[in-house]
């Protein structure tokens, strides 16, 4: 019988976000050998932590794989490419808006959104 539902932002153990995705436990040991943004809080013994933003990077690891026929070698090149993209734009985005410009800000502002909406 499951327990009550974590919050959206507890860590999560391996077996629990093996679970919720239906995959075993050492496919997440071999994603983390496999893709270095995953990296998981570590204790005691060796067990995995995973805070929201890596169960995110899992889910979005699986549905790439399993849904939308990517292979790992894929994942990983498009997940580069899209932090260089995410870098660019952050650095051209700041470069572009002195200080007190409200465009510039607004632009700033504007950007950020995106790159969040991209994320999610």
């Amino acid at each position: 019988m499951p327990g009550p539902e974590k919050a959206a932002g507890a860590l999560r153990t391996i077996g629990e976000l093996a679970q919720e995705i239906g995959r075993p436990q050492h496919i997440l040991r071999y994603w983390e050998t496999r893709f270095p943004q995953l990296r998981p809080l570590t204790r005691a013994g060796n067990r995995r932590y995973y805070r929201s933003e890596d169960v995110a990077l899992v889910r979005r690891i699986h549905d790439l794989l399993s849904n939308q026929g990517y292979t790992i070698r894929g994942v990983q090149k498009l997940l580069v490419a899209e932090k260089g993209s995410r870098t660019a734009r952050a650095a051209a985005g700041t470069a572009t808006a002195p200080v007190g410009d409200k465009k510039g800000l607004e632009a700033v502002r504007d950007s950020l959104a995106q790159a969040l909406d991209e994320d999610s």
